[in-house]
C-alpha cells in the first residue's frame, strides 16, 4: 500500500440512504471527463481546489480581502468578488472567515484518512447492510487511488459501490471489479452526437464499458437522469429500451429526475448554469415512464 497517494476529495456524506443498499458513507471525489450541462455538483467538475463564495453567510467585514496575498478579493454591491486568475486557493481567506462565506471545495487526503472517516459507521453497515459510495464527479478519475481505497475498504469487510459515468479505460474497471460489489452506472444519451452535445463526450467508450462490465457478471443497477427537453424524447427513450434488452434485459433501472438542487452551486463558483429555467419533469410524467420499461420486463425504481 502507497501511503503517499493522495486524493483530492469534495465531501463526504454520512448515513446517505439512496446510494446504494443500506445505509451508506458517500465519498465524493473531485473531478469528471464528463460536462453535463445539468451537473447537480459543479464543485466536483475540476480536480483542484476551488474557493466558494456564500453570499448569504457573509457579514461584510472585508477581511479576507485585507489578508488575501494574491490581492484576489475585491467588494462591490453584491459582496466579495473573486479574481479566480489570480486565487490560488491557499486557505488563508477561509480561515479568516468566520462566518464562513469562503470556504474552500476540495480537500487532499490519504487513504487510510478516508477509511477511518469510512469506519466511523461500521455498525450501520452491518445492520442495514450498506456500507460505502465512491462518487463525485467521477470516483475513477483518480484511478488510482480510488482503487486502493476500495481494497482496503474490502479489507475491512465493508461493502463497495461505485456512481459511474462510464468514461474510463476498460482497464481501470477491470481493476475494480474485484474491488466493487455494486456498480450505478449511468446512461444519458444513446446518440453519440447528442451525448456529445450535452456532456461533451461521445459515448462510445461508454457504452463499451457497460458491455464490458455486464459480460463480466458485474452487479450493475442502469441510472437514467431525465432531464426535459435533452433526453425525455421518445426516440432516446427506445433507444434506451431497445439498447437494455439486446445487452442487459430484465435489469435495474434506476429513473433520476432532474432537479435543481446544485443550481445555486454555480454562482458561488462564478460559473454559469444553462438550465436556470428548466422546471423538473411531472410525477405523471415520471411514472409514464416507469411503466413503458416495466412493460419491458425491467426492473424500475424512481429517483433511487
Amino acid at each position: 500500500m502507497n501511503n503517499s497517494i493522495k486524493g483530492i476529495i469534495s465531501e463526504i456524506e454520512r448515513y446517505a440512504v439512496k446510494d446504494g443498499p443500506g445505509i451508506r458513507t458517500v465519498v465524493f471525489f473531485k473531478g469528471c471527463p464528463l460536462k453535463c450541462i445539468w451537473c447537480a455538483n459543479p464543485e466536483t467538475q475540476k480536480n483542484t481546489h476551488q474557493l466558494m463564495y456564500w453570499p448569504t453567510r457573509c457579514i461584510g467585514c472585508k477581511k479576507c480581502i485585507q489578508i488575501c496575498p494574491q490581492k484576489a478579493l475585491s467588494w462591490n454591491t453584491t459582496g466579495i468578488m473573486i479574481n479566480r486568475s489570480n486565487c490560488i486557493s491557499c486557505n488563508v481567506c477561509t480561515n479568516t472567515c468566520n462566518s464562513q462565506a469562503l470556504t474552500m471545495s476540495g480537500e487532499l487526503k490519504n487513504v487510510e484518512e478516508v477509511l477511518d472517516t469510512i469506519k466511523k459507521d461500521n455498525s450501520f453497515y452491518q445492520v442495514s447492510g450498506g456500507g460505502v459510495t465512491f462518487s463525485g464527479g467521477e470516483a475513477t478519475y483518480q484511478k488510482d487511488f480510488l482503487i486502493q481505497l476500495a481494497q482496503r475498504c474490502k479489507d475491512e469487510g465493508i461493502s463497495t459501490c461505485i456512481e459511474t459515468c462510464g468514461y474510463a479505460s476498460q482497464e481501470v474497471y477491470q481493476d475494480l471489479l474485484p474491488y466493487i460489489d455494486y456498480f450505478f452506472y449511468d446512461l444519458k444519451l444513446i446518440n453519440e452526437k447528442k451525448h456529445t452535445k450535452y456532456t461533451g463526450v461521445s459515448n462510445k467508450l461508454i457504452l463499451s464499458n457497460f458491455c464490458y462490465l455486464q459480460d463480466a457478471g458485474a452487479d450493475v443497477t442502469v441510472r437514467i437522469p431525465i432531464i426535459p427537453g435533452i433526453n425525455n424524447t421518445e426516440s432516446n427513450i427506445n433507444d434506451s429500451i431497445h439498447f437494455l434488452l439486446e445487452h442487459a434485459p430484465g435489469c435495474h433501472v434506476s429513473l433520476l429526475p432532474y432537479h435543481r438542487l446544485g443550481a445555486s452551486k454555480y454562482g458561488k463558483l462564478d460559473m454559469h448554469y444553462s438550465l436556470e429555467e428548466l422546471a423538473p419533469p411531472s410525477d405523471e410524467e415520471m411514472q409514464s415512464l416507469k411503466d413503458l420499461f416495466v412493460k419491458h420486463g425491467f426492473y424500475v425504481t424512481i429517483g433511487e
